[in-house]
Formats: structure tokens, sequence, C-alpha cells
């Protein structure tokens, strides 16, 4: 019978180089189950198959009484459940105790993003030196195409097709897409592979597109500290995480006439759902407007 660390194991490597998961979501799942399992440890829990569903009620009473938002407790549970599907599928284990867990009713929160203007002083605020034709080349990539971090530090070299103006992009689940780019983010690619790319190398051989300082293919951690080095480069007086450069892309189509179908194939989501809270920010944006400009508002 199969030890619960080594099921553990499985999972992680299986959701890392099966379902193309960013090394931060696996970060972020690989805490969840662990702090499970140190909880079915101190219940004297030892074998998977011994966990009912009072027991997944129990933990998330616990999750609960730290006062974690709902969000993070969803995320958990989404986590714990998708191991056991996991567990379920290769060795048989019992899934049914958190599969009929509900999640909680989640807070009504718009994704935050930047206005045109912010954008422009975020681009106005990169030097002209080698990295910062790179991180030029970063974020022009970001807005134009939408992707997600882990699917630009993912990018080789003969994934760009500047002939097409197109970008083959691996996915969430390993599903492949193309997606187009534009003329400003052509001309930072074309000037960050001569320019740029060949100084950061210092000899080091691989095709990954962008690279760090040392020549290495650059991380999802690395693309967050290039950002907020612009943050505070361009004094902007804001937070940024790299899915704010997705939601801008995405808020920015809709706001300028684009369909949802076409924003949502060129992101990626699965489900028109995920797509339709970008509308939601366009409306409550225009309302804003209206509010603040109409005499008689």
């Amino acid at each position: 019978m199969s030890t619960i660390s080594t099921i553990r194991d499985e999972y992680l490597s299986y959701i890392r180089l099966e379902k193309n998961f960013s090394s931060y979501t696996v970060s972020e799942y690989e805490k969840d189950i662990d702090e499970f399992l140190l909880f079915l440890k101190a219940e004297g829990i030892n074998n998977l198959n011994e966990v009912t569903y009072p027991t997944a009620r129990l933990y998330v009473t616990r999750l609960y009484d730290r006062d974690l938002s709902r969000s993070t407790i969803s995320r958990k549970i989404s986590s714990i459940r998708s191991f056991f599907k996991f567990a379920n599928s290769r060795f048989s284990i019992g899934d049914s105790a958190f599969r009929s867990l509900h999640h909680p009713k989640q807070e009504e929160r718009l994704p935050d993003f930047f206005y045109k203007e912010e954008l422009e002083q975020l681009f106005l605020s990169i030097g002209t030196d080698k990295k910062g034709l790179r991180d030029r080349a970063i974020l022009e990539l970001l807005y134009a195409t939408g992707i997600r971090v882990s699917e630009l530090t993912g990018l080789k070299l003969q994934d760009i097709d500047d002939s097409h103006g197109i970008v083959l992009v691996m996915g969430k689940g390993r599903k492949e897409r193309y997606v187009p780019y534009g003329s400003f983010a052509q001309e930072a690619l074309d000037a960050y592979r001569s320019q740029s790319r060949p100084l950061l190398m210092k000899g080091q051989e691989h095709d990954r597109l962008f690279v760090n300082l040392r020549g290495n293919p650059l991380t999802d951690r690395g693309v967050r500290h290039i950002l907020n080095k612009m943050i505070e480069a361009a004094s902007l007086h804001t937070k940024i995480y790299p899915h704010m450069i997705r939601h801008s892309f995405a808020t920015h189509l809709l706001a300028n006439g684009a369909d949802l179908r076409s924003v949502q194939e060129l992101l990626g989501h699965s489900h028109l759902s995920s797509t339709q809270v970008y509308t939601h920010i366009t409306k409550e944006h225009l309302r804003k407007t209206y509010m603040n400009t109409h005499p008689r508002a």
C-alpha cells in the first residue's frame, strides 16, 4: 500500500509536469496539502481512506477559526479536493469527503487592473540598457497578449513567429494556443533578442526566450521582482502582481468593443464564466465615470 507521503509526492509531480501548473501554483498547492496532512497526523489519521466527511468538515471549521478569507478557504478546499481526486484515480483512495463540501460564498471583488495612463507610466520608467530592453519586451508581450506569467517564462525562441506576429503559448493542462501581438511588442522583442539577450546569456546555451542577469531561464518570481521594480521607478502608489497585466489586457479589449468569445480564446479560458468577470469591470468603470462627470448624476 502506498504511503501518504508517496501519494503526495506523485500528486505534486503530476500537477507540475502533466498539468503544467506554474511553480507558484504548485507551491501554493503544496502548502495546502502539507497543512492538511499535518492536521490528519494530529488527529491520529494515518491512511487517506480513513478521511470521512466529518473529518473534512472539522478541518474546514479549523480554517474558519483562523479568520482566513473565504477565497483562501475556497482555494484550500479545491487543493485538497484535487489531491483526493488524483489519489482516487491512481491509488483507489475514496474521495467523497471533500467532494461533498460546499465552497464558502465568495466576496464580491473585481480584479485589479491598470488604467492606460498608469501603463504608460510603467513603460516610460524602463531604461534602455540591456536589462531595460529585456524588461520592456516582457511588459510589452504581457500586455499585448494577456498571457500568464508562467506561460511567458515557458516561452522558447522558436515560439515567436515574427512573420505573422503570433506567439505559441503552452497553457494550463498543456493546451496550446496561438495569440497575436502588435508592432510595439514586435519592436521590443526585436531589440531584446538582437541587443540584450546575447549579452545576458553569458555563454549559456538554452532556447528559453527570457533570461535573468546570469543567463539562466527567468522564473515567475523573477518576473514579479521586475514588475515591482517598475512600479517603484514609475512612482505609482499601487501594489502590483503579474495577473494585473492580464486583467488590464482583457479589460481594455472589452472596453474598446472586443467580443467576449474572442477574449475568452485569447486568454485560454476553458469556460466563458471566467471571462465574464471582465464585463463587470468595464460596467463598473462606466458607472463611476458617469457618476463623476455627468452634471445630473
